[in-house]
């Protein structure tokens, strides 16, 4: 199947989340950002999920699947605002803050700006309505998850929840306030971006969290029982990360509930996601062709199983709604025949990891020769460690290997691998920021499996160096991506 444009020209990107920006929100730093890729001739921003984080930071476990992570917003550039220059932003948490700036922008906004706040409230109505509303219920319920609620909020009781609307009816909207300047902001800064002609990347899970408004609002499509208990559970088998597999715990989807409605949850899904990013990679695509099943009472990912699940459908419904898909597979993991087919069968590129390719033989389908147009390489991921931490990390006899496969060379790491990807054949290559800054062990973003420590990392901008937009913006010259 015909790719999707954006794939139709080699191009670059580098990998850095908003929150790993030294201020982690949408401000300078985020334009700041932006021109350095256009000046190192990137022209691909890729991050992680955007959503609402729970109290761990994963952007992998959001409360919502829709809804954006308002702590990303720049009370800065809001103070800027015509209506907002009463707004006090020192000393305030940031929930007061909001909520000053709503009484604001109440008094004083334009019309035009109150009908641009009515429309994106009319607009966004297929997710933003439950999703204020677990909020406030969450809030008044001391964090816990809506699993654990009294019952009539937990199993959405109308009388219940008219009574949350009547009583918190100022909180509610200030909660769809926040969400539209969120979006407000993002929209000003991808217009920024891709007049610079840097298209911004996102990430879209495959599950969703259990304690998450998706789930509380569409129990039905989820694997629950009677009380909202996930009765199966997401996770991978035992694989390169993991001896015992990974236990996510996201409950798993009735497909059969999706396929009645013309899998109208995942249409309002990517919708939501197409209007903040102008590509997306859909982590764990393997799951769409058959996915790993945990009993939910299992501690360990290894007693699970792989069940059937309609991909082929599913990306049928979604191409016939949305006329071509800008989509990346995460086909990392066990990957079979089936696989394959289904991510070729709708024209998304795959995965290529070079921190995957060393260590075994010339059959390794992460080394560069045995790379294909459709795919993007990557020297590592925000789950690898920086390629200067996995390089000395490495045994003798794979360094050696690394050595010999590309010979005789000055270049060191982690140019070398920097250079490998942008050399690749794959359409597009992408590079944390990490590496480009060549930083150890202790900048990596993530370890799977692990909760502690994860998410933290931040760019500092005296780590950049002038030479770091000329090197890499002659390389894409050398290679044909700039």
């Amino acid at each position: 199947m015909k790719q999707a444009q954006v794939f139709h020209k080699r191009r670059t990107g580098v990998l850095l989340h908003i929150t790993s920006l030294p201020s982690g929100r949408l401000g300078e730093d985020a334009y700041r950002f932006v021109d350095l890729l256009e000046n190192a001739g990137v022209s691909v921003w890729q991050m992680l999920p955007l959503g609402p984080t729970h109290s761990d930071g994963s952007p992998y476990q959001c409360l919502s699947a829709h809804a954006g992570n308002t702590k990303l917003i720049c009370m800065k550039m809001l103070k800027l605002q015509p209506w907002a220059n009463a707004v006090e932003i020192d000393g305030l948490k940031r929930s007061a803050k909001m909520a000053q700036a709503y009484h604001q922008f109440i008094l004083r906004a334009t019309n035009e700006d109150k009908q641009a706040l009515s429309g994106f409230i009319d607009s966004q109505q297929y997710w933003l309505e439950d999703y204020v509303l677990f909020c406030d219920i969450r809030l008044l319920q001391q964090q816990t998850a809506w699993f654990q609620w009294p019952a009539a909020l937990r199993d959405r009781n109308e009388m219940a929840l008219h009574k949350v609307r009547a009583d918190r009816e100022v909180e509610l909207n200030i909660r769809r306030f926040e969400q539209f300047i969120f979006a407000k902001q993002w929209q000003e800064l991808k217009s920024y971006a891709n007049e610079r002609g840097v298209l911004l990347f996102g990430d879209m899970p495959i599950f969703v969290a259990h304690d998450s408004v998706d789930v509380w609002a569409n129990p039905e499509l989820f694997t629950l029982d009677s009380e909202g208990q996930p009765e199966k559970v997401a996770g991978v088998p035992p694989d390169y990360f993991s001896e015992t597999g990974q236990r996510w715990g996201n409950p798993l989807y009735r497909w059969e509930e999706h396929s009645k409605t013309d899998f109208l949850w995942w249409q309002r899904r990517l919708q939501t996601q197409l209007a903040l990013f102008d590509l997306i990679r859909i982590d764990h695509f393997r799951g769409f062709e058959a996915c790993w099943e945990i009993p939910a009472d299992c501690d360990t990912a290894i007693d699970g199983q792989w069940v059937p699940a309609p991909g082929d459908a599913l990306f049928g419904a979604l191409l016939a709604t949305f006329g071509e898909l800008p989509l990346v597979a995460e086909d990392l993991g066990i990957i079979t025949d089936e696989v394959t087919a289904l991510r070729e069968k709708y024209g998304m590129p795959g995965m290529k990891i070079l921190q995957f390719a060393f260590g075994g033989d010339a059959s390794n389908p992460y080394l560069p020769h045995q790379h294909c147009q459709d795919s993007v390489a990557y020297t590592g991921t925000h789950d690898n460690d920086t390629t200067m931490g996995w390089f000395d990390s490495l045994d003798e006899a794979t360094k050696a290997h690394v050595q010999e496969y590309f010979g005789e060379t000055t270049e060191a790491m982690p140019w070398l691998l920097v250079r490998a990807a942008l050399q690749s054949v794959s359409q597009l290559a992408v590079v944390p920021m990490q590496d480009l800054l060549a930083l150890g062990g202790e900048h990596r973003m993530n370890v799977p499996g692990t909760t502690e420590g994860n998410w933290a990392w931040q760019l500092d901008w005296d780590m950049v160096d002038d030479n770091c937009a000329p090197k890499l913006k002659n390389l894409n010259i050398l290679y044909g991506r700039s």
